[in-house]
C-alpha cells in the first residue's frame, strides 16, 4: 500500500511538473501573440500561409542541417503545417510535445549509433563517395539505415581530415594509418557525442530548446530581425558591446562542428588593437604559460569562465584561420578603451593630405564605459586631422553592421547645416522627422564614404543622409538593406519568466521619402566586391520587410550636386586596368563556386580526400592570400597627436604599425584616395 502511494506521489509530481512547463509555454505563446500584434511594425496575420512559414522556420530552428529528423518524422509533423495558426489562436500547446519527444529520441538514437561505431571498422576502400553539398541541397535522411550510413560517412571523413590536418607527410600517414585512425576515431566520435549531449543538457533541456525554437520561429515569421529572448539571451545581447571590466575583447561561440570560434571582436579591446583576430577564427587551445587548455568537447560557457578568471591576465591563443593556417597570438587583458582605440584618424599622403577614419560600429554612450559615443570620438579625431590641413576625408563603413541610430543621426549633423536627417514611421502610420538642430557643420571639405555588402542599418542611415544632401560620394558595393529599428520588450511586465521579444517597431526612411529597406544604399561609384552575388543581403532573408515609400513633411536643402563624372570615369578606367581588382573578380567567382555550388564527387579514401583537400586549400589560399608580401599602395601616417601618444605605449605602437601596414595595402582605400584626389584637384 505504501509502495503504491509512493509511486502515485512520484507520478503526480512528475505530471504536475510537466503541466507547469506546458502552462508556462502556453502563457508564452499567448503573451507573444499579444505583443507581436500590438507592438510589431507590420505583424503578419495568422492564417494558413503564416502557419506554413512558421512551420518551416520551426523545423529549421530545431534541425538546421537536417541531421536528426527522418523523412517519416517530417511526414508525421506535416499534419501541423497549416494548423499552427489555429493552435496559437486557441491557446492549444499540446502540439509541441511530439516535437520534443521525437527530437529527444532521435538525438539519443544518434548517440547510440555513434557509440556502436566505436567497435565497427569503417570503410576507407573507396566504395563510398563524397561531394561538397551547399546547405540549399540538404535533405532529411530517408530512414534509420540512411542515417547510419550518413554517420559512418561523416565520421570517416572527419577522421581522415583530422589526420591530414595533423600530418603533412601523406606517405608517413599511409604507413601509420591503422594506429593513428584508431586514436582519431575515438576523439572524433566522442566529440560528436559530446555535441549531442550538450544539446540534451542545455539549460532546460530539449523541452525548453524546442519550445524556444517555436517561439523564435513565430517571431521571425514577422521579419528576420525580430527574435525571442530568454532572460540570459536578453542580457547577453544587451551587454555585447558593454564590457567595462578587464577583458581580452573576444566574444566566442560554438559552431556546429563543436569548434569554439571568434564570433565578435569588441571595438577598443585588446583583441581589436592586436588586429590579428578575425571573426570565425577557430580557437584550438589557450595557454596561460603554465598549462595548456585544449579546446575539445568543452562548452562555450567553459571558455568564457576560463577567459574571465582573474589570474588569467595574459594568455596565448592558438587559432586556426579560415585558410587553414595556424597562429599563436599573445594577448593581455585591458579595459575597453573606446575613446583611444575604437576610432583613430590617419593621414594619407599624396598631392595633398587626406584623412582616413574607420568606423567599426555606431556605439553609443551607454555602450561605452567612458560615457562617450561614436560621434564624440569622430569629432576628436577629425579635429586632429584638420590640424594637419587635410583636403578631403575618407570614412570607412565597410562591415559596419550598425548600432545606435541616434549616433548615426548625430554624426550626420556634423557634416550638414541644420535640417532633416531621417524619417521614422511608427506602427500606426505616423511619421516623425528627425532633425539636426545645430547650425553649421564640423567639417566642410569633400568626403568619400566606403561601403560594402555588410554595411547595414545605422551605417546605411548615415550614408543615405550624406548621399541625399550631396554631402559625400558613396563608393563601394550596394549595402545590406536594413531600414528598421528593434527594441526588446518583456512578454509580461509582471512575470519575467515568460521571456522577451526583440521586435521591429519602426521603419526608417530617407529624407526623400524613399527607403533603402531590401534595396540597400546604391553607391555613386561602384567597385567590384568579393561578395558580389552572394545573396547575403536583407532582401534574401525569409520574410524581410518590403521596400515602401512615405510622405515628406519637411524638405531638406541639399548642397550643390557633386559632379562625379570625371571621378567615376577615372575610377572605371583604373579598375579595368588594375590587376588587384581583376583578381577580386576572379576570387569572387572562386569563392562563390566553393560555397554555393556542388563539388566534384570523389572516393572516401585517404588519397582522394587528400587530393580534394589540396584542391580546396588551393582555392582558399587564392581567396585568402596573405597580404604580408603585398607592396604598400600609398603612404599612410599617424597624426602628430597620435604619434606623440604612441611614444609612451610600446604595445600600442607595435599594433599601430601593423594597422598602418594593412591599411597601406588596401585596394579599396587606395581607390577611394584616387577618387578623393579627382574631386579635390582642379581640372
Amino acid at each position: 500500500m505504501i509502495r503504491h502511494l509512493f509511486i502515485s506521489l512520484l507520478l503526480c509530481i512528475s505530471v504536475c511538473s510537466y503541466c507547469q512547463e506546458n502552462t508556462l509555454f502556453c502563457k508564452q505563446v499567448t503573451a507573444l501573440k499579444s505583443t507581436i500584434e500590438s507592438k510589431h511594425f507590420a505583424p503578419k496575420t495568422l492564417n494558413d500561409t503564416t502557419s506554413k512559414h512558421i512551420y518551416k522556420l520551426f523545423l529549421k530552428e530545431m534541425d538546421a542541417d537536417k541531421d536528426y529528423f527522418l523523412k517519416s518524422d517530417i511526414t508525421n509533423f506535416n499534419v501541423d503545417e497549416f494548423k499552427l495558426d489555429n493552435y496559437i489562436e486557441n491557446g492549444n500547446c499540446q502540439f509541441i510535445d511530439k516535437y520534443i519527444s521525437v527530437l529527444e529520441h532521435n538525438i539519443k538514437l544518434n548517440i547510440t549509433k555513434l557509440e556502436a561505431l566505436k567497435n565497427i571498422p569503417l570503410d576507407y576502400s573507396g566504395t563510398l563517395t563524397l561531394q561538397h553539398t551547399p546547405e540549399k541541397f540538404y535533405t532529411f535522411y530517408k530512414d534509420e539505415t540512411a542515417l547510419n550510413n550518413g554517420l559512418k560517412k561523416r565520421i570517416s571523413y572527419r577522421i581522415i581530415t583530422k589526420l591530414l590536418d595533423e600530418n603533412s607527410d601523406i606517405e608517413t600517414l599511409k604507413k601509420n594509418f591503422n594506429s593513428l585512425e584508431k586514436i582519431a576515431k575515438n576523439i572524433i566520435i566522442e566529440n560528436e557525442i559530446c555535441l549531442l549531449n550538450e544539446l540534451l543538457n542545455k539549460d532546460g533541456g530539449i523541452n525548453t530548446f524546442v519550445k524556444h525554437a517555436f517561439l523564435n520561429a513565430y517571431v521571425k515569421v514577422n521579419d528576420p530581425n525580430s527574435s525571442f529572448f530568454n532572460s540570459t539571451q536578453k542580457l547577453t545581447y544587451q551587454n555585447k558591446l558593454s564590457k567595462n571590466q578587464l577583458s581580452f575583447g573576444i566574444i566566442t561561440t560554438k559552431n556546429d562542428n563543436g569548434d569554439i570560434v571568434v564570433a565578435n571582436i569588441i571595438p577598443g579591446s585588446a583583441a581589436f588593437e592586436n588586429g590579428k583576430f578575425e571573426e570565425d577564427d577557430i580557437i584550438q587551445s589557450i595557454s596561460n604559460g603554465k598549462s595548456i587548455f585544449r579546446i575539445h568537447c568543452v562548452s562555450n560557457e567553459d571558455i568564457i569562465l576560463y577567459l574571465n578568471k582573474e589570474e588569467h591576465k595574459t594568455l596565448t591563443f592558438s587559432i586556426k584561420k579560415k585558410n587553414g593556417t595556424l597562429q599563436d597570438i599573445k594577448l593581455t587583458k585591458s579595459n575597453i578603451k573606446v575613446e583611444d582605440n575604437a576610432i583613430r584618424g590617419y593621414l594619407i599622403n599624396d598631392v595633398s593630405n587626406y584623412g582616413y577614419i574607420k568606423i567599426p560600429s555606431f556605439y553609443t554612450n551607454f555602450e561605452s564605459p567612458n560615457g562617450r559615443g561614436l560621434t564624440a570620438d569622430i569629432a576628436k579625431e577629425l579635429y586632429k586631422l584638420q590640424k594637419e590641413n587635410i583636403e578631403g576625408l575618407i570614412l570607412d563603413l565597410r562591415f559596419n553592421g550598425g548600432g545606435s541610430m541616434q549616433e548615426a543621426i548625430e554624426l550626420s549633423g556634423m557634416f550638414i547645416d541644420r535640417g532633416p536627417v531621417a524619417i521614422i514611421k511608427s506602427k500606426n502610420g505616423e511619421n516623425f522627422t528627425i532633425k539636426d538642430h545645430k547650425r553649421g557643420s564640423f567639417y566642410s571639405k569633400p568626403i568619400v564614404i566606403l561601403v560594402n555588402d555588410y554595411s547595414a542599418s545605422a551605417s546605411e542611415l548615415f550614408a543615405a543622409a550624406m548621399q541625399d544632401y550631396n554631402r559625400a560620394i558613396i563608393v563601394g558595393s550596394k549595402t545590406y538593406g536594413k531600414s528598421s529599428a528593434q527594441t526588446i520588450l518583456p512578454l509580461s511586465i509582471e512575470d519575467s519568466s515568460l521571456g522577451f521579444a526583440k521586435l521591429t517597431i519602426q521603419a526608417f526612411y530617407r529624407i526623400t521619402g524613399e527607403s533603402h529597406q531590401a534595396v540597400g544604399v546604391i553607391p555613386d561609384i561602384k567597385l567590384p566586391s568579393l561578395y558580389d552575388n552572394f545573396n547575403t543581403a536583407e532582401s534574401n532573408k525569409p520574410h524581410a520587410l518590403q521596400n515602401t515609400t512615405t510622405n515628406v513633411s519637411l524638405k531638406h536643402v541639399p548642397f550643390t550636386k557633386i559632379n562625379t563624372n570625371i571621378a567615376a570615369n577615372s575610377s572605371k578606367t583604373r579598375i579595368l586596368n588594375d590587376e588587384n581588382f581583376k583578381k577580386i573578380s576572379e576570387i569572387n567567382k572562386a569563392f562563390y563556386n566553393l560555397l554555393y555550388k556542388r563539388g566534384i564527387k570523389y572516393k572516401l579514401t585517404l588519397n582522394d580526400v587528400f587530393e580534394e583537400k589540396k584542391r580546396r586549400q588551393a582555392t582558399l589560399d587564392f581567396i585568402f592570400e596573405a597580404q604580408d608580401t603585398q607592396p604598400a599602395l600609398f603612404k599612410i601616417l599617424n597624426t602628430k597627436s597620435t604619434t606623440e601618444l604612441l611614444k609612451y605605449n610600446s604595445d600600442d605602437k607595435e599594433q599601430n604599425d601593423t594597422v598602418l601596414k594593412t591599411l597601406s595595402q588596401d585596394i579599396y582605400i587606395n581607390e577611394a584616395k584616387h577618387i578623393l584626389k579627382n574631386l579635390t584637384t582642379p581640372n
